[in-house]
């Protein structure tokens, strides 16, 4: 960085000015790997024709990490940001909020990725061609060395993220991420998680939002010391899933706002209602249907058939319609809440008659195996659950005089 002055002096500040690029490393307990990496880093920032700065930020390391991060900050395009509290989000909301770097950057220390994936990156922010850059491990061209269980989970979560979210990029944890700054401050405030969850977060928000998602294939090998705990991060994502799906369904997240701010509004900005309301309502459905079999299943031993259905199928509504309200539709607090269910029986009763005379046309047909029975009902409820939808949509949780669904 030209005119560079060290950071303890009062023109730091200017010098993040003159930074075309900012990387951030956040960092826990890495005093051992943490002054190898910044050098490793720095060199090759050197060979890229832009400025930069490095920003290590200490999320509340316990060993010698801050020791080690003051020594590197006496370079003049290096500095630490220490933060009380652990959480990689945490640590690039702080830093990328108070960055005036045209450019923000984050990877992890570890260096997991190839370097030489920073300058295709980072060129189609810096040249306004795109608005997020992510390295993926995931799109042919890319190398990785990783074992098998890791392969499976990356694969799996991102399939979730599709079947769930609709997200279309490839790979959401990649460690090796670029934004644009001004990208960057209108998208963080609608950015919930602090930890693990930020970066699919931020990704399927400025998807929303029309943004333009570039992808970078790159050569990635597997750290052993790594110390993400795989099992709680993966229940901290499908938690962070399902929020996030509620706040999108509910329109509580304005991403269309977004994009009218940064010019970037497309065909999905701010849209996917219908879709996500459908992607939630399946997911519900679904859970509802197998909750309808074992129920008919465990009360046809003690009560005749149509006794099990219409109990069965009581139950299993009454718990369709508070998830539906919830997560479907976005419905929070007691208000309204017996109205709904009320329209929710009245649905009900249509589904019974449906299902009712499915299970009468077995009957006369000389049918009575439970088995049968069961296969029968399973069709005749899918039937009853696109009813129900349409019902739920158009009229079970529509404000009245509003002819919407309710928030």
């Amino acid at each position: 960085m030209s005119a560079a002055q060290p950071w303890g002096s009062p023109d730091a500040a200017s010098e993040t000015a003159l930074a075309t690029l900012e990387i951030v490393i956040p960092v826990f307990n890495e005093e051992r790997d943490l002054a190898a990496s910044v050098v490793r880093v720095r060199d090759h920032l050197a060979s890229l024709p832009w400025s930069f700065l490095i920003t290590i930020a200490d999320n509340a390391s316990t060993d010698g990490t801050a020791v080690v991060a003051r020594r590197l900050d006496h370079a003049d395009d290096v500095r630490v940001v220490h933060l009380a509290e652990k959480g990689r989000g945490r640590a690039l909301k702080k830093v990328w909020s108070g960055s005036e770097a045209d450019v923000l950057v984050y990877m992890d220390v570890d260096l997991s990725t190839d370097l030489n994936a920073l300058l295709p990156l980072v060129a189609p922010l810096i040249s306004g061609h795109s608005d997020l850059a992510i390295g993926t491990r995931l799109r042919p061209g890319s190398r990785v060395a990783r074992g098998p269980k890791r392969e499976l989970i990356s694969r799996g979560y991102n399939l979730l993220l599709k079947g769930t979210l609709r997200a279309r990029f490839s790979d959401a944890q990649c460690g090796f991420k670029a934004i644009r700054a001004d990208v960057a401050r209108a998208v963080l405030p609608l950015v919930e998680d602090n930890a693990w969850f930020f970066d699919t977060e931020l990704l399927v928000l400025a998807e929303r939002a029309g943004l333009r998602i570039h992808e970078v294939p790159v050569d990635w090998v597997d750290d052993p010391d790594s110390r993400v705990d795989i099992l709680r991060t993966a229940a901290d994502d499908v938690r962070g899933i399902a929020r996030l799906a509620r706040g999108l369904v509910s329109g509580r997240l304005p991403v269309g706002d977004v994009a009218e701010r940064l010019g970037r509004a497309s065909a999905d900005a701010g849209g996917g209602r219908l879709g996500m309301q459908l992607v939630m309502f399946g997911l519900v459905g679904l859970a509802s249907t197998v909750t309808y079999a074992v129920l008919f299943l465990l009360l046809r031993g003690p009560f005749p058939a149509f006794t099990a259905n219409l109990l069965a199928l009581l139950l299993s509504t009454v718990a369709n319609t508070a998830a539906n309200r919830r997560l479907t539709f976005g419905v929070t607090g007691a208000a309204g809440a017996v109205g709904h269910q009320l329209r929710g029986l009245l649905v009900f009763l249509v589904g019974l008659g449906v299902t009712s005379a499915s299970l009468g046309a077995l009957h006369a047909a000389g049918w009575t195996h439970r088995g049968a029975e069961v296969v029968v009902l399973t069709v005749a409820n899918l039937v009853v659950t696109v009813l129900r939808f349409v019902a739920m949509r158009s009229w079970v949780f529509v404000r009245r005089g509003v002819g919407r669904p309710v928030r």
